[in-house]
């Protein structure tokens, strides 16, 4: 099977931030894909079910994000699936707002929820999509901008992008990740003021 891991944080707190994206694209895909309602198991919400005439887990660590690789330890010694049949979906600030950066592999970059991925897997050797938040702009703190809720004027970008990431997780699942990152990561979704500046 293939299992789908989105980072995030749990509780109501953190639903509409964009730290939480990987849960976003999650919730979006089982909704696409009508898995039905999700169970709470290996530390985290589940869903199984058929997409794409494979078999499929997705998974929501409701660990917290520095310790999502628990999750997912749990959810491999249990389920038919290897380290090589995830794909981790979640934010990220290197990635500008509006774009995907899909990988077949690598390091954890920094970010907490990846680490913790890694180190339970022991290796970076597994494709992940992920979703750009930017940076903050001006004086703004990094974990307020990840911790808060999406600004107003950002919402729509951010969730196009999370939809973006969704169509991608198809791509993979039907394609495969080469055609899905030659697609995907040239893709950029405008922000309301460049379309405003465009049709100055």
């Amino acid at each position: 099977m293939r299992l789908i891991v989105g980072l995030g944080n749990p509780g109501a707190r953190y639903k509409d931030t964009p730290h939480n994206a990987g849960f976003q694209a999650c919730d979006r895909f089982a909704e696409r894909h009508r898995l039905g309602r999700s169970a709470t198991k290996f530390q985290g919400v589940f869903w199984r079910g058929r997409a794409h005439n494979e078999d499929i887990g997705v998974l929501k660590p409701q660990t917290y994000m520095n310790l999502s690789g628990q999750s997912l330890a749990e959810a491999l010694r249990y389920l038919p699936a290897e380290a090589k049949d995830v794909i981790v979906v979640f934010d990220d600030m290197d990635t500008p707002a509006g774009r995907l950066r899909i990988r077949k592999q690598g390091g954890h970059g920094g970010h907490n929820g990846l680490r913790s991925v890694t180190e339970h897997l022991g290796s970076g050797n597994f494709p992940r999509i992920r979703i750009g938040v930017g940076r903050p702009p001006g004086q703004r703190d990094a974990t307020s901008h990840l911790l808060n809720r999406v600004r107003k004027s950002e919402r729509e970008r951010f969730s196009e992008t999370v939809d973006l990431a969704v169509d991608a997780l198809d791509a993979i699942l039907t394609k495969g990740i080469d055609l899905a990152m030659n697609h995907y990561n040239s893709v950029v979704i405008a922000s309301e003021e460049d379309e405003e500046e465009g049709e100055k």
